[in-house]
């Protein structure tokens, strides 16, 4: 089976957000299991030279776009047995900023129409072309407008997968013309969006298959509260919706090889996740004490993120005997909200207003709770991280954090975290106290190499596209 697989980021190459881990690391768990996958992602500047330097130019080809006629470069570089496939066009590409840019629904139009062509070029005709999230959805739309006048793509099958439906890709119908296609794509049926056109709208209407990236997720969307008034749309599509959970690269997330942590351990030997608590403690300024808790939050400091709901609690919370470390961006209401916290609380509370890949490592190792209070949350990598590190998460049960993260019960001593249900504040703090409260007892390591001990790699949610792919 040859499947081509399109992302606008992938680590290690460029990576804003999940997406990037997901399309480095699943089209290499494909790629094992026998299916020929091969990756297409734009080109950016931002590309680090020493991945640059090692890309083979295969060429170049022309794509129309309304009068211009686009240089499109194709560059190849073989990473983990896989390829991966760099578009090339300085115009489009060359920015600082990967999305945000005034022309993006051009640049994107561009990015789709010349994965569309690149097939033809390559000599690589895909039994499946598999596009995420908006800035790939057009890809769909062009495949299918070419079928109609072309039988090399009449066989091709599409599969769109939503990583986050909140951004969608809305702009003016104008773009219809600058990317070639008729007018009758401005319809109900087609990608109209009230007054404008809507990318991943069009990713469900043209594909042949679309899925979540969790199957609560999945679920969800079909309603008003999550579907980002797309809702409507999905309904009508539900018969070719599913939802397939994310997993995360073993090989990179490890802390028995983890070169980011200052000490290795594993299920079996937990010394040393206790001594890397130590080290985040020095690192942050915080008082180094073996027996107080540490929670976390590495995250997008966004409302969709449950920051409100912290911010309601936290003065509550820093009473307890507890210290809190939050790594991360976002608004800036929640950025000063923390900022004053950290003033009021010195010796309770980090803020770390940015983000850095090798602090979030040694933060996964040596804190005991990660907190995920997400009022939505498509599938989530954070809380699969902090259960491989041993990190107990408390999260809400939304999406992917519902499917993944198992409810400690003393009953039986099975479970990964803790969980609440409500978009509540105390609600999420008498879990938080839940929680704390096991800390000291010798239940917490049992919950710690339960967390440990789940599976959550790409081994099962590759065998699950496999399937979907044969479906399809």
């Amino acid at each position: 089976m040859r499947v081509l697989y399109i992302a606008s980021e992938a680590y290690p190459f460029i990576k804003t957000g999940g997406l990037a881990d997901v399309a480095g690391s699943l089209p290499i768990a494909l790629n094992a299991k026998g299916v020929d996958t091969r990756v297409v992602m734009p080109l950016y500047s931002k590309i680090d030279q020493k991945y640059r330097e090692n890309m083979k130019f295969l060429g170049y080809y022309y794509v129309d776009l309304d009068w211009r006629h686009q240089y499109t470069g194709v560059f190849e570089l073989v990473h983990e047995g896989t390829v991966f496939y760099f578009i090339d066009n300085e115009q489009y590409f060359g920015r600082y900023n990967l999305y945000g840019e005034t022309d993006d629904g051009e640049r994107f139009i561009y990015f789709s129409k010349a994965v569309a062509l690149l097939p033809k070029f390559l000599d690589f005709k895909p039994d499946i072309v598999h596009s995420n999230d908006w800035h790939s959805a057009m890809v769909n739309v062009f495949v299918k407008d070419f079928a109609k006048g072309d039988d090399y793509y009449r066989n091709i099958k599409l599969l769109f997968t939503i990583h986050n439906l909140k951004y969608q890709g809305l702009f003016p119908p104008t773009l219809l013309q600058l990317a070639g296609l008729s007018p009758e794509y401005f319809s109900e049926d087609g990608l109209k969006f009230y007054d404008v056109i809507n990318f991943m709208k069009g990713g469900i209407v043209f594909s042949d298959a679309f899925n979540t990236v969790s199957g609560s997720y999945a679920l969800e969307i079909k309603n008003s509260y999550f579907g980002e008034t797309l809702d409507g749309v999905i309904r009508r599509y539900e018969y070719k919706l599913s939802g397939i959970v994310n997993g995360i690269d073993y090989d990179v997330w490890n802390p028995e090889t983890d070169s980011f942590i200052d000490f290795n351990y594993s299920a079996k030997d937990l010394n040393g996740k206790y001594k890397n608590k130590k080290v985040i403690q020095e690192m942050f300024g915080l008082p180094q004490r073996e027996d107080v808790p540490i929670i976390s939050i590495i995250s997008r400091l966004v409302e969709m993120k449950g920051i409100d709901l912290v911010s309601y609690i936290l003065d509550e919370l820093l009473q307890e005997d507890v210290q809190f470390i939050v790594l991360g961006t976002g608004d800036k209401k929640y950025e000063d909200m923390l900022r004053y916290f950290e003033w009021k609380y010195p010796d309770k509370l980090a803020a770390r207003i940015y983000y850095n890949n090798d602090e979030s490592h040694k933060i996964y190792a040596g804190s005991d709770f990660l907190l995920m209070p997400s009022l939505s949350e498509p599938c989530g990598v954070s809380q699969l991280i902090a259960m491989r590190y041993g990190t107990v998460p408390i999260v809400r049960e939304a999406g992917g954090l519902k499917d993944t993260v198992i409810p400690y019960s003393e009953f039986n001593n099975e479970g990964t975290g803790f969980s609440f249900a409500n978009i509540n504040a105390h609600d999420m703090l008498f879990t938080i106290r839940r929680a704390l409260s096991y800390y000291h007892s010798s239940e917490f390591e049992t919950i710690i190499r339960n967390a440990m001990n789940e599976q959550n790699n790409w081994e099962e949610s590759s065998n699950a596209y496999i399937e979907l792919y044969k479906r399809i």
